[in-house]
């Protein structure tokens, strides 16, 4: 069974969704949650982990802040670093085959997404808006204020690989929804909420179902070319047995007995059988 760490910062509705997903028949996720992390010791999330009897950790950027002024940024970026690279350790350490950001707040910088690539576990987030639009916080609100406007016909949501640069990454699915001039702002985000329980479900199962076939197409092409280095291995022995074959011969030829034997069989030429 695939194994995938979430991670939370609030009150982790669409976790509920993967936990539903990966638990109910039928099921739509065929993986266990290995692991729940928080990047807040309050976000509600934590409490449906625990009703799921999934483990749970909290993980908190102000632990590594403490004693540094904010207006230090060279030591905040140290401390922001390590941040990252510790909750780094903490998933690989768990040995999944995904990540999933459901709700995680804080941008995921390369001391978190390198070692992650390093051991080939890939990472999926979970963005309230269409590929190119609305990147960032807030993307709710500011879709809705764009189509009250009339500036969009339309919004929704995706599941995107994470890369360094925010909600940048390329998308897995996209759910798209029409803007309903003179709805409210609050109609606006159930319509957006309710697509994300769907995308993120069916998201990760999609990234599982990817990384199982790439996967299987690095076994396929490993064991390909290791018959292609053993027949050619083979054949380079049976060449290099043919030539010392050849040269054995030819320094048998080449040996006094054999010019001895040689020069007897030419004398016998000559004789005459009465």
């Amino acid at each position: 069974m695939a194994k995938i760490v979430v991670l939370i910062s609030g009150s982790g509705s669409n976790l509920q969704a993967l936990i539903d997903a990966s638990t109910k028949e039928p099921k739509k996720l065929d993986a266990d949650i290995v692991k729940v992390i928080s990047s807040s010791p309050d976000a509600y999330g934590l409490a449906r982990a625990a009703h799921a009897k999934i483990p749970i950790q909290v993980h908190q950027l102000k632990e590594y802040y403490k004693g540094i002024p904010k207006d230090s940024k060279e030591e905040r970026k140290v401390a922001r670093d390590q941040f990252d690279s510790d909750l780094a350790q903490v998933v690989i350490a768990e040995e999944p085959d995904l990540v999933v950001c459901a709700g995680w707040m804080l941008i995921l910088s390369m001391a978190f997404l390198e070692p992650l690539s390093q051991v080939g576990i890939p990472i999926i987030n979970l963005h309230p808006a269409l590929p190119g639009t609305f990147e960032g916080t807030h993307a709710i609100e500011r879709s809705w204020e764009a189509g009250r406007k009339g500036e969009i016909t339309k919004g929704g949501c995706m599941v995107h690989y994470v890369i360094e640069a925010v909600d940048m990454g390329e998308p897995l699915v996209v759910k798209e929804l029409e803007v309903t001039q003179g709805e409210s702002v609050d109609a606006w985000e159930k319509k957006i909420h309710d697509l994300e329980h769907v995308a993120i479900v069916e998201g990760a199962q999609l990234a599982l179902e990817k990384s199982r076939e790439e996967a299987e197409a690095k076994a396929s092409q490993a064991a390909k070319e290791k018959e292609e280095a053993e027949k050619a291995q083979k054949a380079k022995e049976a060449k290099a047995k043919a030539l010392a074959d050849s040269k054995k011969a030819e320094t048998a030829k080449k040996s006094p007995i054999a010019k001895k034997d040689k020069k007897r069989d030419k004398k016998k030429s000559f004789c005459v059988v009465c």
